[in-house]
């Protein structure tokens, strides 16, 4: 198919095989970014896997998919981490799409979003804020670009369609590590305000982790998903007190930068 899968990867070599495999039979080329400190053999495994290796010093999730996108030559394009399986279902949703398109100059869409479904902690979260967690992630090449440094977004220059079949999303991470990250999205976060000149207030602080919770866990029926659509709601609720805390301490220990 007339498709170039880009991801872009760190050390994921105990699980990007899973994740090449799922376009391997069906892909017209696979691009995998890596950045400068890769060293648990993820380049060899994604070479092995008939990928093309792009290596790049890491700035943000932004400029590393770009530049794989860069490197793409066929008409359609399809972004995936290495913790993220194409399902059948959703193989075959994307083969019918970009076959009716053809090169894309035509179609009615030059991008389409899908549903992602996560395993976390032994279950398929199918409720709260996780899901149905829509994503654009394929796109006709020159009609989008990413953007974004806290949570980067694919920036599309046309309509976009949507699929119906999952892409199954992996999260390898124990609660430990999912709090690590939780301050590091943070500091993105931070960044991201300082450089658009917004501030945040008490009010900020107070409301939105209340009302982050409440979405998912009632409005969202995060409820339904057992003890982890409870803690994955209380965890969605710390992390925006924390990036809005993060914010506010910034703002006073450099008050002239905001």
């Amino acid at each position: 198919m007339p498709i170039s899968v880009c991801l872009i990867a760190g050390n994921e070599a105990h699980r990007i095989r899973r994740t090449l495999e799922s376009v391997a039979d069906w892909a017209g080329e696979i691009i995998v970014a890596t950045d400068d400190k890769v060293t648990d053999g993820t380049e060899q495994i994604a070479a092995a896997c008939g990928a093309k290796v792009v290596r790049g010093a890491w700035k943000d999730h932004s400029t590393h998919r770009n530049l794989a996108a860069g490197q793409a030559t066929h008409p359609w394009l399809l972004a995936l981490d290495a913790d993220e399986v194409v399902s059948p279902a959703l193989r075959d949703e994307i083969i019918q799409v970009v076959a009716t398109a053809g090169a894309g100059a035509n179609s009615t869409y030059v991008a389409y979003s899908f549903p992602r479904c996560t395993l976390y902690c032994g279950r398929w979260i199918r409720h709260g804020d996780w899901y149905p967690d829509r994503i654009v992630r394929l796109w006709q090449r020159g009609r989008a670009h990413w953007s974004g440094i806290a949570h980067e977004k694919l920036e599309v220059q046309g309509r976009i369609g949507k699929l119906n079949h999952d892409l199954l999303h992996y999260i390898a991470e124990t609660i430990d590590q999912q709090i690590h990250k939780t301050a590091r999205y943070a500091d993105d976060f931070v960044r991201q305000r300082a450089r658009e000149g917004r501030k945040v207030s008490f009010i900020d602080l107070l409301v939105r982790p209340l009302w982050r919770f409440c979405r998912a866990y009632v409005f969202r029926l995060g409820f339904l998903d057992g003890w982890q659509g409870c803690y994955i709601a209380w965890t969605t609720a710390f992390y925006t007190a924390t990036r809005y805390a993060k914010v506010l301490a910034a703002q006073a220990d450099h008050p002239e930068a905001h």
